[in-house]
């Protein structure tokens, strides 16, 4: 996939997000409650911890930067480049920094800076191009060999962050699989969240099943109370057999047009069964490609978005 099919997905995902909540909500298929899932609970409950990254450090055993692993696509999309762990075009876009809202006192800090001049990122669609003179991050748990360094088919998947305020920022915490590294028709993506850096009480979240025969898309607008630019709240998914339920500061999201909550079928969970497939995650600060370039002002040329952990259950 080139970066232009990566732009018409952007595109796409904004015409969901753009919709009234109430008909967004009535294109995409909503799951019913299930027996098996007690969704009153927190989703952690009874569940061990299986893994706790902290973040007082960037762990390279574990974590890798730069495009989203593929060996087909170049793995970038909207208006940045995402940098590797040592940076570029002079700019390291990962570092730890001390927060004292965060658990541990340390965060992640993902940014995003507008360079502004041609840029030589190799495979890169918008060096050339002033809109898209950007760098950014993406860190992954995912390789292009195929290799992932944390991955589970199953689990209570949470990550605590806090967005920035922005016109273009396009932050997400989101999963992938191991096997559509290596055959992207066969790609499923859990959005656990995506955020429009000008709306702070409103996110993303979609389940796609990329590919034919079979391809298979869900997704629901979320309101907030809380205004996710100021403070870091809890964004999780719960993936257990073909049920995959997003949550919300631990509480199942509600589809706002049926009231019911949000439990999407994953239709290949068979097929990740057979093959020994699992989920693998990535924290990605990208930039919107789905409205005209703004003018910026100086400051809104570098950004920041923070993770306090990232955990899964089991």
């Amino acid at each position: 996939m080139n970066g232009l099919d990566w732009i018409r997905r952007d595109v796409l995902k904004s015409c969901f997000q753009g919709l009234p909540l109430c008909a967004m909500a009535s294109l995409l298929p909503t799951g019913h409650a299930d027996a098996a899932i007690d969704t009153s609970l927190d989703p952690a409950q009874g569940r061990a911890l299986l893994f706790d990254d902290p973040f007082t450090e960037i762990n390279g055993r574990i974590w890798n930067g730069g495009p989203k692993a593929t060996t087909g696509p170049t793995g970038f999309y909207g208006r940045s480049a995402f940098a590797p762990l040592s940076g570029a075009e002079g700019f390291k876009p990962y570092e730890i920094v001390d927060d004292p809202d965060a658990t541990g006192g340390t965060a992640l800090q993902i940014s995003a800076k507008y360079i502004g001049r041609n840029m030589n990122v190799r495979n890169y669609y918008g060096n050339n191009l002033p809109d898209f003179q950007w760098i950014s991050g993406n860190l992954q748990a995912g390789s292009r060999s195929g290799v992932v360094s944390l991955g589970w088919r199953q689990g209570y998947f949470e990550a605590r962050m806090k967005f920035p305020k922005h016109p273009l920022t396009w932050p997400a915490f989101w999963l992938l699989n191991r096997n559509g590294i290596t055959d992207n028709k066969r790609s499923i993506e859990v959005d656990i969240v995506e955020h429009k850096g000008f709306e702070p009480k409103l996110y993303g979240a979609y389940l796609h099943e990329w590919g034919q025969p079979g391809e298979h898309n869900e997704g629901t607008g979320v309101p907030t109370s809380l205004d996710m630019t100021e403070q870091y709240c809890r964004y999780g998914v719960l993936i257990k057999d073909d049920k995959c339920i997003p949550y919300f500061e631990r509480k199942p999201i509600i589809n706002p047009a049926t009231k019911q909550i949000n439990i999407w079928t994953l239709t290949r969970a068979s097929e990740m069964e057979q093959n020994g497939d699992v989920f693998w995650p990535l924290l990605t600060l990208a930039l919107r490609t789905d409205v005209p370039a703004p003018q910026l002002t100086e400051a809104q040329k570098l950004v920041h978005m923070r993770v306090d952990y990232f955990r899964v259950y089991g």
